[in-house]
């Protein structure tokens, strides 16, 4: 599993700025800071080679004319250092990072008009949690550069969803899925489940309605901005099942479940849960036990359950009934309850999820330490009563961004952590490590070792291939990683210690009696 997390950015002495210019701004910053002491080395670049968004688990590819030219993940984004210049007003010297893949295995890059960070692929919910927090620290990182470079203006990254004047931005989710089990099963499942796991991990808004056109408090960042069930649009006509059939492993053995319909999270436990729960829905349709309670009409019901933060409206199942969303939690809590094996993780998992979704019905605010939408919430309420300020003040909408804002003394959500108002997963220093290392059960930790091992011959990247280009050869080397359980620090470690350069380094990986990276 794994996250993507497309960060909100502003700079406010720069308002007509070109938002894809300051996102290249983040991730030239963070090049900056890996380059320190490696002279032009600074990550390696993306490789576009395997991509392939256009096609549709439901069977067919579709035609580049007919694609929204957002769906064309599949090119470099498209900004020149000509282009630079004229905004800045400078010579076009050098040469403008768009895309970059870091020594933790992660990918962070220009998509449209946001700074994206991707972590590597990871195995269990806790790991999920610490990776995402690192692609954070990566992102205050760059802002600090960006602040402390003599003729940039500072900017702000925010860990939201919305501008609240039409625009979302996604944080989405990605977890390996066995392809045998039929891309129809695993829609009916989720779509239930999706629509109310936003009671767990909302992250909640002011503002009713994709263009804000009411004034209140919702649940979820994300639900006004969905309107179908299924789909391959990530940034228009947003579906709840989104089917890009792009594996980035073993196609006939793989598929990558890309799931788009996830609030970004700042608190762990929100984060936690919502990764640990999906995993162990995804168990049970992949074992056939997954409970199947069919919704009326899943877009309505989403955006129901988004805009009572009190938990108790309800929702048409298909046979008549009527639901809360806790109610439909508590139908795969209980099915995952009854299928859950012995590992401990997955039995915090279900402690959690159980004991949050009894808070949740007795005293929804009693949450706020485990909960992103219910702390923001609070917050709010104090200084609605404060001040007396109905949902519709601007000022509401100011502390609704102010929670979001990655820097420390600034975000409101970091002030509650100093606090003890949240409860935290992960340590700092785990964090500014996992910032810089790799996970080392899947294959991120080849792809983040052969990255810092060997910047100067590593000269492209993806998440399942490694591009080198070594003094001996005419062409370049690729080696595939296609199995994300290969690469592993139990498989590759002492490669990487016994190595005295890259030329060897391969010559010893490519020579062993069994694959250590490909299937």
């Amino acid at each position: 599993m794994g996250t993507e997390t497309e960060y909100g950015i502003i700079a406010p002495g720069l308002p007509s700025a070109n938002p894809t210019l300051l996102s290249s701004q983040v991730v030239n910053a963070y090049a900056a800071t890996l380059r320190e002491g490696l002279g032009n080395l600074a990550g390696t670049r993306w490789d576009y080679t395997d991509e392939a968004p256009l096609a549709d688990a439901r069977g067919w590819r579709l035609d580049r004319s007919a694609a929204h030219p957002t769906q064309l993940t599949d090119e470099a984004p498209v900004l020149t250092a000509e282009q630079i210049a004229l905004e800045r007003d400078e010579p076009a010297d050098s040469a403008v990072l768009m895309n970059l893949v870091l020594n933790n295995g992660a990918r962070l890059y220009v998509d449209h008009a946001h700074p994206e960070y991707s972590s590597p692929e990871v195995t269990n919910p806790h790991d999920a949690v610490l990776w995402d927090r690192a692609g954070d620290h990566v992102a205050l990182t760059a802002m600090r550069r960006i602040a402390s470079t003599p003729g940039f203006s500072p900017v702000h990254l925010y860990k939201n969803n919305t501008d609240n004047k039409s625009v979302s931005y996604g944080s989405h989710e990605n977890y390996l899925v066995p392809r045998k089990v039929p891309f129809g099963q695993l829609a009916a499942s989720l779509i239930p489940f999706f629509v109310s796991r936003q009671v767990l991990c909302g992250s909640g808004r002011v503002g009713i309605g994709a263009l804000n056109q009411a004034p209140g408090y919702q649940i979820s960042q994300r639900a006004d901005f969905f309107e179908n069930e299924i789909g391959l649009e990530t940034t228009v006509r947003r579906p709840i099942i989104n089917t890009r059939d792009e594996p980035h492993a073993v196609a006939e053995k793989y598929r990558r479940l890309h799931v788009i319909i996830g609030d970004a999270n700042l608190n762990e436990v929100s984060n936690y849960l919502k990764v640990g729960t999906t995993a162990l829905v995804l168990s049970l349709i992949e074992h056939g036990l997954a409970p199947l309670p069919e919704l009326a009409d899943p877009v309505r019901a989403l955006q129901v359950i988004s805009h009572d933060p009190t938990l108790t409206a309800t929702v048409e199942l298909a046979d008549g009934r009527w639901i809360t969303g806790l109610d439909l939690q508590e139908v795969y809590f209980s099915a995952a309850a009854k299928a859950a094996d012995a590992d401990p993780q997955t039995a915090d998992v279900l402690r959690r999820w159980e004991g949050l979704l009894g808070v949740l019905r007795t005293d929804p605010m009693a949450a706020a330490g485990q909960v992103d939408w219910v702390a923001k919430l609070k917050v709010l309420q104090a200084y609605r009563d404060r001040d007396s300020l109905e949902w519709g003040d601007a000022r509401l909408g100011l502390i609704d961004l102010q929670y979001a804002d990655l820097r420390p003394d600034k975000g409101i959500y970091h002030r509650l952590a100093r606090r003890g108002d949240v409860e935290l997963l992960v340590g700092q220093a785990e964090v500014e490590r996992a910032a810089v290392e790799p996970p080392r059960d899947t294959r991120a930790y080849f792809r983040g070792k052969c990255i810092s091992t060997f910047p100067a011959q590593v000269v492209g990247a993806s998440w399942d291939s490694i591009i080198f280009e070594l003094p001996s050869q005419e062409r370049l080397q690729r080696v595939q990683t296609r199995e994300p359980l290969r690469g592993t620090a139990a498989l590759t470690e002492q490669l990487f210690e016994q190595a005295a350069d890259a030329e060897d380094f391969l010559a010893r990986l490519l020579s062993g009696p069994e694959p250590r990276v490909a299937p």
